[in-house]
């Protein structure tokens, strides 16, 4: 029953993504205020996996493709699907025509390969599919090519991804890092105080596709004249302002404040079912945790029931699920599961005594901007202590720690969630290069294995096989599946539930 009722609520939630009930006009004088968990690290959505820039990213730069509401890979940048040679490995990319950029100047093929080229030098994604390409380059006057040394499935799923996104900027802004922000979405940058607010303002000459919207993909019209995206680090003080009508949407709030948004008279509860998962990722490169017994220690150590239950109160808000893919998806599996929630204390010990561990102090990075995240660490923290570990657990803001945890040498664990990915190879910890550094032999092969392979039905069971050794190599502790609560006034029209809110397509009633 449980599983039914999360397939109903998956395809209500992917039917509402793909209706089209915009009835007001295209531009309107509208200003909304979205409190976000706090200050983004960096506005280059291609120098980091944090959800947090993904979401504001996404209004001022997009990609050639993106995910409609059925997570179908749909052309945005470019004017359809890809022409793909029989043996996989030229994709011949025809781009719209007369697209401008914030700067005023029109995107042209040149600025579309120096885009991508950027992309897999210095995006966790983008790396992931470097080795397999062999150039990059204009092909006529309106397109580009992708030439691969062999076949990569997942090619357009990383073309579409907005998070680590294959964004398309002007070749003459292109720096490292990034210093100015012009891409070709519906809203340009205005502003940036940080700490303060970020000031997006409409584009007065975007150009939407002429498909209805679906998803991420179809037409993106700017109906509001300012979105304006306040970082507020404390879940409370969020809460508070969408109740008090300060802002149009609060992201992430308490569960436990659930019953005090049903029947508000300025606010109603975004609630998303099932969001995604909660993970402890692990420093294989350097330290205590680069032993796997030591990583297996911390696997068998936890108990995600007791963690989940501290972090969200209420059982409605999470499932103690091992798979990393909940049932409703074709990726779920049951392989390797029996490694998750074994809580046993004992066992931990066993593994630490095999891995040779000597007391060292294994120091978990958190961050209160996700409270969820802090009460997580707390009880993690007493179950490793319980198996014999000595912990010391390092609170830091979202951004702060985000930048942290790229050195191998200040942490050993650290504690994120994400949504379900529409292509498991958009989860962060399949690219080598994401903090945590899985990069074994053996995953190599079975990744490889994986994104070589076009047949679905066998890619499923290729992707089990990963979740295998996933769970034996634990370089990534799942602690479990849970729900989100955000809020949005309900003065805020036609706005869409997303893993990565979005606000094109959306309007208000204030004045």
């Amino acid at each position: 029953m449980k599983n039914l009722t999360r397939t109903l609520l998956w395809s209500l939630y992917l039917c509402a993504m793909s209706l089209n009930p915009l009835q007001a006009a295209e531009t309107g004088n509208g200003i909304i205020n979205v409190a976000t968990i706090g200050e983004p690290p960096t506005l280059d959505p291609m120098a980091t996996t944090t959800d947090l820039v993904a979401m504001i990213s996404q209004h001022i730069f997009e990609t050639l493709y993106a995910f409609n509401a059925k997570w179908d890979v749909v052309p945005l940048l470019a004017e359809k699907m890809p022409t793909i040679s029989e043996d996989g490995k030229i994709y011949d990319i025809p781009l719209r025509a007369n697209i401008p950029f914030h700067t005023g100047q029109i995107m042209t093929p040149a600025d579309v390969v120096a885009s991508l080229s950027r992309w897999l030098n210095i995006a966790s994604r983008g790396k992931q599919v470097a080795p397999f390409i062999a150039s990059v380059t204009a092909h006529g006057e309106h397109g580009v090519r992708i030439t691969l040394n062999r076949p990569y499935s997942p090619l357009l799923s990383l073309l579409a991804f907005n998070n680590s996104a294959a964004v398309i900027m002007p070749a003459a802004l292109l720096s490292e890092p990034l210093t100015q922000y012009s891409g070709t979405g519906p809203y340009r940058l205005q502003a940036h105080v940080p700490d303060q607010y970020i000031q997006l303002v409409r584009f007065a000459n975007y150009t939407p596709r002429s498909e209805p919207p679906d998803g991420f993909g179809g037409a993106r019209r700017p109906l509001l004249r300012e979105i304006r995206f306040v970082p507020v680090v404390d879940e409370n003080t969020r809460l508070n302002g969408i109740l008090s009508g300060q802002f149009d949407y609060a992201d992430s709030l308490p569960p436990e404040k659930y019953p005090s948004l049903k029947n508000n008279a300025k606010a109603v509860p975004v609630f998303q079912q099932p969001f995604g998962l909660a993970v402890m990722v692990m420093n294989t490169r350097q330290g205590i945790m680069a032993n796997q017994w030591i990583r297996q220690a911390v696997q068998a150590a936890l108990n995600p029931q007791d963690m989940l239950l501290a972090a969200f109160g209420d059982p409605a808000f999470f499932s103690v699920e091992g798979a990393l893919y909940p049932a409703n998806y074709v990726w779920h599996s049951g392989q390797g599961v029996a490694r998750y929630n074994q809580a046993s204390p004992e066992t931990a010990a066993a593994l630490l005594k095999k891995g040779g561990y000597r007391g060292e102090t294994v120091r978990i990075l958190t961050s209160r901007q996700y409270e969820f995240h802090y009460k997580m660490a707390l009880v993690a923290a007493e179950y490793l202590k319980a198996a014999g570990m000595k912990v010391k657990l390092d609170i830091y803001d979202w951004a702060t720690l985000t930048t942290r945890r790229a050195d191998p040498g200040l942490w050993d664990i650290f504690i994120t969630h994400g949504p379900f990915p529409p292509e498991p190879i958009l989860n962060s910890w399949m690219s080598d290069d994401y903090p945590g550094w899985w990069a074994t032999p053996e995953k190599k092969r079975a990744v490889d294995a994986y994104i070589s392979e076009p047949d679905v039905q066998r890619r499923q069971a290729l992707f089990a096989a990963i979740q295998q050794l996933f769970y034996e190599q634990a370089p990534v502790y799942k602690v479990g599946n849970f729900n989100t609560l955000a809020a949005k006034a309900r003065t805020l029209e036609h706005f869409t539930p997303s893993p990565w809110p979005f606000f094109w397509n959306v309007d208000t009633q204030q004045p």
